[in-house]
């Protein structure tokens, strides 16, 4: 790490861009098996939201690996990597008022945890994309399970590599027995208790 660098503090502040967006902003971060439905759900809300007048933005796992990451792999120090890089544009998000949805796997907890602590309370909500990895698996939409079963994949998560649930979400979305619009509905409840929108 270089020690030439000073941080150099922005003129706007992130109270100053939540106070002309007129909401909190925050990630949620949406955590699930391939397959559970984290960014059709995370991009529902997205465009619910927005026509509520909330800014948002969703960072989703496969196009962050088309660029900002895509010099990483998936052995578990690349997936580290990949969730801590995500971690640092998510909190620029944050800092500029927004409201942002991540949408990747994150097996690890310990992983979450470390964007977690790089957040302020209340700026980091976990987000568990429940489903049982059978139905996860009957879904495939994109073939990655029948290629981890053929041995074509190493290192997939639910087959061949660990995911770790989380312990304590704050919030839990089960797509296997509710439909995208109602996990929207759901996620957007929980904002109005919040008094985030």
């Amino acid at each position: 790490m270089s020690t030439n660098i000073v941080w150099h503090e922005q003129a706007l502040t992130k109270q100053d861009q939540r106070a002309k967006n007129k909401h909190h902003s925050a990630v949620f971060w949406f955590t699930g098996l391939s397959g559970s439905g984290k960014s059709t759900v995370a991009n529902a809300a997205a465009k619910r939201l927005h026509d509520l007048g909330v800014n948002t933005y969703v960072l989703d796992g496969d196009n962050i690996r088309h660029g900002l990451n895509k010099d990483l792999g998936f052995s578990d120090e690349d997936r580290k990597e990949n969730i801590r890089r995500i971690g640092e544009v998510a909190k620029l998000f944050v800092d500029s008022g927004q409201i942002v949805f991540t949408a990747f796997i994150s097996p690890f907890q310990e992983d979450r945890e470390t964007v977690r602590q790089l957040l302020e309370k209340d700026e980091f909500i976990e987000v568990f994309v429940s489903c049982p990895l059978e139905e996860c698996e009957a879904r495939d939409p994109k073939g990655l399970y029948q290629k981890a079963r053929a041995g074509q994949i190493p290192e997939f998560t639910g087959i061949s590599s660990p995911y770790e649930a989380p312990a304590a979400p704050e919030l839990v979305l089960e797509t296997n027995l509710y439909s995208v619009d109602e996990c929207v509905d759901q996620l957007i409840d929980f904002m109005k208790r919040k008094q985030w929108v």
